[in-house]
């Protein structure tokens, strides 16, 4: 499978992903990565996990059109101001994806030992079905989906400047994961652009 086929559907059947590649030089990609690192407010995630609270080494910010609730992981932030860095991608994304967002959930990696974990972003507060943008920015990362019910696979390298859309179908047939590894040294922040539900 030709992976850099814009406009090719990346999974065999229940579901809809679609890799549009770098859309920047590397150059303004890492233009891009600095302003977020500095510009953007991070802080440590936190997740409940049978009862326990548990803060995570990588971090996170939140940004949206009004002030969203939005509750993963048995907990529940509140969308922060769009700083202007954000708006400029949104609408680059919107414009690349032809899709609408209406906020934005960051992460930052610091290197290859955080990653995430097997998961779906079907939660309540999402539009079901629509598309979610996946922006990375810096290290290239490994990036897999699992079947929930088959088990099949499929796998891709997101690389710095590069955009992947989930839409349809995916979140309800598919997990994904960003997996560890000890060959990542460097820092990769990646922003996954949503649409929260607003009524």
């Amino acid at each position: 499978m030709d992976l850099f086929s814009v406009g090719q559907n990346l999974l065999p059947y229940d579901g809809e992903v679609r890799y549009y590649g770098a859309l920047f030089s590397e150059t303004k990609a890492m233009s891009y990565f600095q302003s977020l690192l500095n510009e953007v407010a991070w802080a440590n995630d936190e997740v409940l996990i049978s009862g326990k609270r548990i803060v995570t080494k990588r971090k996170v910010a939140w940004y949206g059109d009004s002030s969203f609730e939005y509750t993963y992981s048995n907990t529940s932030k509140r969308a922060l101001p769009w700083i202007a860095v954000l708006l400029e991608l949104r609408e680059l994304v919107e414009r690349e994806s032809g899709e609408t967002y209406n906020s934005c959930l960051l992460n930052l990696y610091h290197d290859g030992s955080e990653g995430m974990a097997w998961h779906s972003d079907a939660e309540k507060n999402l539009k079901k079905n629509a598309a979610i943008a996946s922006v990375s920015f810096g290290a290239a990362r490994k990036f897999v989906f699992k079947h929930k019910v088959s088990k099949a696979k499929a796998e891709f390298v997101l690389t710095n400047g590069s955009l992947l859309v989930m839409k349809g179908e995916t979140q309800s047939h598919w997990l994904h994961s960003l997996p560890t590894t000890k060959l990542v040294k460097t820092p990769r922040i990646n922003l996954t652009f949503r649409s929260i539900k607003t009524k």
